[in-house]
């Protein structure tokens, strides 16, 4: 892969309609997922989804090791909370393998994740990895709490490192990046901010001078529907905007053939036409609801149009949307308005930090953002813009790897002689 010019070996493990469903949909997206984002949908724990979990781990887990075979001290790399259950199982068999899982979701606290009824079984499975990767610290701190509560085992704080059964698991974070964008390669002329806006709006059919951007999987837990509350706030206090400012919302549909996002679609759709008729007019409306998947370089446009881009998660484990607007910005202007619930938050300090709940707050940083002086964006901008070119993708993959490539691994035979 790719097909055009190989660069990698992809093996891909097919799954049956039912191991999808009970797996991938059931306990990995109706438990595993509302579990950890705590965004007050209530978890589904399944037995039969449970046993689909544990078999589908051990597929991958068995294809893994057919293709460690004949390596002599092989990496693994897992991503994901699909897999928590790998880790253990490839280790049991290569204990000379060094193996790390990444968790690209966020890890509550040990109170929330006991609801889990097989917790132990899940963390069991991930200590059997050699390094745990999360996105922030707290929430290595939740995972390590959850160990103290779910197993028996020896967890040092001091090195935030996990004793099991003689097995020394590390916990790290590691904060997910993108690539930056280097203005060099780049070969076509683009258009400016203002043309880019008119150009799109055109596009839309709307009529706007000042456009912001959303960009979001329709999940809820994107505080979706509180960010469009925000904007319908933010029309009420300052109507001297109104025909002039509107939110485009980029929704790509997610998960449909699960009732809670089939709803939540609607519950979107139904808000963003709400909200539209009691203000628009003429050829204006606040909200522009585009439901359909986009291309990054479809996305790029509206990033580079947009004065202000808001992410509102109710719980993100990083959201690199945030990071994806400001390295598209290489004008240094914009504004990033950002959930402090995003793990983004913890880099991206010159966003307007709000809480998405408060739909007061979020509606003064609309108004701040669209106010703020060429010279305080540019400022906010550049400094943003050197944290997500200082730690980039490559950055968080080599600083995970290095680490993982550090790990004295011994074997139960090293073990024995010492």
């Amino acid at each position: 892969m790719p097909p055009d010019h190989p660069t990698y070996t992809l093996r891909r493990v097919w799954l049956s309609a039912e191991e999808e469903k009970c797996y991938y949909a059931g306990f990995s997206n109706e438990g595993l997922w509302p579990l950890c984002h705590i965004a007050h949908t209530r978890p589904v724990f399944r037995p039969e989804d449970w046993f689909h979990y544990q078999q589908v781990n051990r597929r991958f887990a068995d294809t893994v090791l057919e293709e460690m075979e004949g390596t002599k001290s092989p990496m693994l790399l897992v991503q994901d909370y699909h897999f928590a259950l790998l880790p253990r199982m490839v280790k049991e068999a290569r204990p000379d393998a060094r193996v790390a899982i990444f968790w690209h979701i966020p890890w509550p606290n040990a109170e929330v994740f006991g609801i889990c009824p097989w917790q132990r079984e899940l963390v069991d499975g991930l200590l059997g990895a050699d390094l745990i990767g999360f996105h922030i610290q707290s929430h290595c701190n939740n995972f390590l709490e959850t160990v103290d509560r779910a197993v028996e085992a020896l967890t040092e704080w001091d090195r935030f490192a996990v004793n099991r059964q003689g097995h020394v698991t590390r916990v790290r974070p590691y904060p997910i990046s993108v690539a930056f964008p280097e203005i060099a390669a780049q070969t076509e002329p683009r258009r400016s901010s203002g043309a880019e806006r008119a150009a799109l709006c055109e596009e839309l059919g709307v009529e706007a001078t000042l456009l912001g951007v959303g960009v979001d999987r329709v999940d809820y837990t994107k505080g979706i529907l509180e960010r469009f509350r925000g904007i319908e706030r933010f029309m009420e206090l300052n109507p001297s905007y109104q025909r002039r400012f509107a939110f485009v919302q980029i929704g790509a549909p997610s998960r449909t053939h699960i009732d809670r996002y089939k709803n939540f679609l609607e519950e979107v759709s139904a808000e963003a036409e709400r909200i539209n008729t009691r203000f628009q007019a003429g050829r204006w409306k606040p909200i522009v609801l585009v439901k359909r998947h986009h291309s990054h370089q479809e996305i790029e446009r509206f990033y580079r149009a947009a004065s202000v881009c808001l992410v509102t998660s109710l719980h993100d484990g990083m959201n690199l949307v945030a990071k994806e607007f400001v390295a598209s910005r290489e004008d240094d202007r914009g504004v990033l308005i950002l959930s402090t619930f995003a793990g983004a938050a913890f880099e991206l300090h010159d966003a307007l930090l709000v809480n998405p709940y408060d739909i007061q707050q979020v509606a003064g940083a609309i108004h701040r953002a669209l106010d703020m002086s060429e010279e305080e964006q540019s400022a906010r901008m550049r400094r943003l813009r050197s944290e997500v070119r200082e730690n980039n993708i490559y950055r968080w993959a080599a600083n995970l790897l290095s680490d993982l490539t550090e790990i004295r691994i011994d074997t139960p035979e090293r073990v024995d002689a010492l």
